[in-house]
């Protein structure tokens, strides 16, 4: 499989990941992996506790969604 944005481009690479927003192909080039932090609330009596698991969850995006969701953050 060959990376779809590379293929865009003109150019041939191998796929590494698939973006877990849009789902195409991505080269190490085209991805971006990072860590999500996972969070558990526990409700006790009549308070709760947000308490945030050791271990985070990896994400593999494209650079486009990558560039779309950081566009969000910050607006």
């Amino acid at each position: 499989m060959k990376c779809y944005i590379c293929d865009k481009e003109g150019k041939e690479s191998e796929t590494i990941a698939i973006c877990i927003v849009c789902g195409i192909a991505v080269c190490r080039d085209h991805q971006i992996r990072e860590q999500i932090p996972v969070t558990e609330t526990y409700k006790w009596g009549l308070g709760e506790e947000k308490v945030t698991l050791p271990l985070p969850l990896p994400r593999i995006l494209c650079t486009w969604c990558y560039q779309a969701l950081v566009a969000q953050k910050n607006k």
